[in-house]
């Protein structure tokens, strides 16, 4: 399983979620987690088709994309979402 967030550094929203982020991947050890900036990385994060509302998580089981959460969300919610696709 893979999660990849996509942020940018003049987010506010991705700043607030930034926060809580490393405590959620401390939860996940045996998820691979990469954190990609629509700015810095826009080549690879064109592949995602994330659009303008930022920050976009997107779930992967192996190559299938299998959630998206869009926007800014609170841990908990984070969480259950993560949580209900494992």
């Amino acid at each position: 399983m893979k999660i990849i967030k996509v942020g940018a550094m003049w987010c506010p929203s991705c700043i607030i979620t930034n926060k809580y982020w490393k405590e959620i991947k401390s939860n996940y050890s045996d998820i691979e987690f990469i954190d990609l900036d629509i700015d810095f990385d826009s080549s690879e994060v064109e592949k995602y088709n994330v659009g303008d509302k930022l920050p976009v998580v997107i779930i992967f089981d192996g190559d299938k994309e299998v959630k998206r959460i869009i926007g800014e969300k609170k841990k908990e919610e984070m969480l259950k979402e993560i949580g209900d696709v494992l």
